[in-house]
């Protein structure tokens, strides 16, 4: 199952065509926890972070069942270079929401890239604009990115925080230049080690209310375009579920691979022909398979009706978080399995499992893979006000 549209069809090819040159960084990415120029050259080349802005700007403005799986095929080679592809893309959707001539001066050259982190940190309402301080975390692509956002509460002239349409504290996020802050090496991680998540510290900077943009939904959407019914929280859930599906996918095919020829310690059989680890198999690709299908069936659905509609109905959120949770917790159950099975071949850094059994175990510690989301589903499903909204903006 792939429901790829025709645009989709040829991005696909497109990053699947910088398989080899990603397999041969791997672990250069890995130790120096960044991606290589000459990688991040060709990504940008064969237009890999651009794939949602608009096109009247030169985006691709791809459809979300495309964008999972070319995530999904970027994983499968490497999980932090899919992972900064995934998160500056969706960071850069901002792109229908900010006024042309703010979009041209973030993305119009190739390297314009934007990616943000949580905080805190606030932004203090001021004539023209607001002075932002905060101190935010990891940021994943920003050592790729010349611009950085930062999500911040507004403060008034009178210390209260500014209320939104609902009544709500109002959330904006801020736009500014990476080099007018101070950017920390924190990212020394168990995994994704090479998506560069670094901290970075905003003192006192003037932003200009044009490079601004209210994240509760009232944002006004100055670029017409049926992908921008999804959220880029809604996008972040598919995709970096594609991430953890696009790991799980990769660690099968090197374990089928090795175990043909593999005969454990003491044994006198390779270990396909054990009847216990030919059991095995077959139920964690069913597993994987089944998690993949209900993502990109739940996606590709929800695409077609979200056109019609114009809207992301609760019914889709609630499916949208269940099956990319779903994703990410299965395919970390997955690799897991595989991973044990392997034996002591698996603990080498030159076989194909330890780097991959690390980055999905850190992909299900991100936000959006979170087992607490079926709490949530479960709240809704069974007529009560969940404890954490589905999905913020």
């Amino acid at each position: 199952m792939n429901c790829l549209s025709a645009k989709g069809t040829a991005t696909l090819q497109r990053a699947r065509s910088l398989g080899p040159a990603i397999d041969a960084a791997v672990d250069e990415i890995d130790s120096n926890r960044d991606l290589p120029p000459s990688l991040f050259a060709a990504l940008r080349e064969n237009g890999l972070f651009r794939l949602v802005q608009p096109e009247a700007y030169g985006g691709a403005e791809l459809d979300p069942p495309s964008l999972v799986q070319v995530i999904e095929e970027i994983a499968s080679h490497d999980a932090s270079v899919a992972w900064c592809v995934g998160q500056t893309n969706i960071c850069a959707l901002t792109a229908a929401y900010l006024p042309p001539d703010v979009v041209k001066d973030i993305f119009g050259p190739d390297t314009g890239i934007l990616a943000w982190g949580p905080g805190p940190g606030t932004a203090a309402a001021v004539p023209g604009g607001y002075r932002v301080n905060g101190n935010f975390d990891f940021a994943s692509g920003s050592r790729l990115a010349s611009w950085l956002g930062a999500h911040v509460p507004v403060i008034e002239a009178d210390g209260s925080k500014r209320m939104g349409p609902d009544g709500k504290p109002l959330s904006m996020t801020m736009f500014f230049r990476k080099n007018t802050v101070e950017v920390r090496d924190t990212w020394q991680t168990m995994g994704l080690r090479g998506t560069g998540s670094d901290s970075y510290t905003v003192k006192d900077l003037f932003v200009p209310e044009a490079y601004t943009m209210a994240r509760d939904g009232s944002a006004q959407l100055r670029v017409k375009g049926d992908l921008y019914v999804f959220t880029p929280s809604t996008l972040y859930a598919s995709s970096f579920a594609g991430i953890a599906l696009g790991i799980a996918r990769s660690v099968m095919t090197a374990f089928v691979a090795e175990a043909a020829g593999s005969i454990p310690r003491g044994g006198s059989r390779a270990r396909s022909e054990n009847h216990v680890m030919q059991a095995h198999v077959g139920f964690n690709e069913a597993k994987l398979r089944a998690a993949r299908t209900f993502l990109l069936t739940s996606v590709s659905d929800i695409w077609a009706e979200a056109r019609v509609r114009g809207t992301l109905t609760q019914e889709d959120l609630i499916t949208i978080r269940m099956a990319s949770t779903f994703a990410i917790q299965s395919a970390k159950q997955v690799v897991a399995a595989l991973y044990e099975a392997a034996g002591a071949m698996a603990i080498f850094n030159a076989r194909p499992f330890e780097r991959r059994f690390r980055d999905v175990h850190t992909v299900t510690q991100q936000i959006q893979g979170h087992p607490e989301h079926f709490e949530t589903v479960g709240q809704v499903l069974l007529g009560r006000k969940p404890d954490r909204p589905l999905f913020t903006f």
